[in-house]
């Protein structure tokens, strides 16, 4: 639940400063990205309850199963992850795009940094390469372990740096 709620709490920042780009004056990419947010939230409820119900409940009842019915049961939670991976990868895809969309929007409103746009872009980059790795390896993927904690870092800044330009900005405002 913790993530669940971590996720849609990010996401839901990324819709204020979406709401700060349409009001400096950005046309279509902020309620393009508003599209891809929405959408990546709709498709991370669906991943969680895949994820933390679902799988659970298939790998108890292959647990608790016995004699022929253990190989049936298996299987069904074996079908259940392999669901949980394609929903994985359109989430990280969905995400990559809502993070370039993002970052297309702060660089072309100039309303935070312009490197800000640019760890957007980066961010929504190694989203959709960890979206397709997912989508052929799994979540075994060598490749998605190399690229993790660097994506995480690269959020991390640009939500850090989002929150500090935000303040930076409401301050000079409510002093001119």
């Amino acid at each position: 639940i913790g993530q669940f709620v971590g996720v849609l709490l990010t996401l839901g920042g990324l819709l204020v400063l979406c709401h700060a780009m349409r009001a400096a004056g950005q046309a279509l990419l902020p309620y393009l990205a508003t599209a891809a947010i929405v959408a990546t939230a709709a498709i991370w409820a669906v991943l969680q309850g895949l994820d933390g119900v679902g799988l659970k409940q298939a790998v108890v009842a292959w647990d608790s199963a016995s004699g022929t019915e253990k190989a049936t049961r298996l299987a069904d939670a074996e079908i259940v992850r392999w669901l949980e991976w394609g929903f994985q990868s359109y989430f990280r895809m969905l995400l990559g795009l809502a993070l370039l969309l993002v970052g297309a929007g702060i660089l072309a409103s100039r309303l935070l940094a312009t490197w800000l746009g640019w760890a957007a872009v980066l961010a929504g980059v190694m989203s959709v390469v960890f979206a397709v790795d997912v989508g052929y390896s799994g979540l075994q993927g060598g490749l998605q372990d190399a690229i993790s904690m660097p994506f995480l870092i690269v959020v991390l800044v640009l939500s850090v740096g989002v929150l500090v330009g935000g303040f930076r900005e409401r301050t000079a405002h409510a002093s001119r």
